[in-house]
């Protein structure tokens, strides 16, 4: 394969209500991440799925078909990929997980601010490269949770095609 059409295919397309979000995916940080979101994208897995947890000045959660943030694909769960050689700041994309960081599985989140309180602690498996200004407009929630009780939701995510 070669690099080009390899970098095209570390290219999402999420398509949320007010158009669409260009994810580059960063298998050199975190490839098992990145395939395990390949993946799940070429399968139709995010497919209408909320972003169940959002808050304001932190980061809009999703991935989770039940909604409820506890739900996951019947892949097995990931181990932690952590990395020094990025950080999180606006606009990067990380792995959600439970208490054990190698529970990674299909959620994620995207940030809407830095948190540098982050790194080392998740898994950054990409960033958003166009269209941040669409995921600035996504349902916040309430509460300390942030759960959303009428969440936007991802109405497609794809592999982006290769180009000829």
């Amino acid at each position: 394969m070669s690099n080009e059409t390899q970098a095209e295919q570390n290219l999402l397309h999420m398509e949320l209500k007010n158009g669409r979000v260009v994810i580059k995916l960063r298998p050199d940080l975190a490839p098992l991440a990145a395939e395990r979101l390949r993946t799940l994208a070429a399968k139709g897995f995010y497919d209408n799925t909320p972003f169940h947890r959002v808050i304001e000045g932190f980061m809009a959660q999703g991935g989770d078909p039940s909604g409820t943030g506890t739900g996951g694909s019947d892949l097995p769960d990931l181990k932690a990929e952590f990395t020094r050689e990025e950080s999180f700041r606006r606009g990067m994309i990380g792995m959600a997980r439970t208490m054990d960081p190698n529970s990674a599985n299909s959620q994620f989140f995207i940030m809407f601010d830095d948190a540098p309180h982050l790194n080392g602690q998740y898994t950054i498996v990409g960033e958003v490269i166009e269209g941040m200004d669409l995921v600035d407009k996504i349902q916040r929630g309430s509460g300390a949770n942030g759960m959303v009780k009428n969440p936007d939701r991802i109405i497609k995510m794809t592999v982006a095609p290769a180009e000829k």
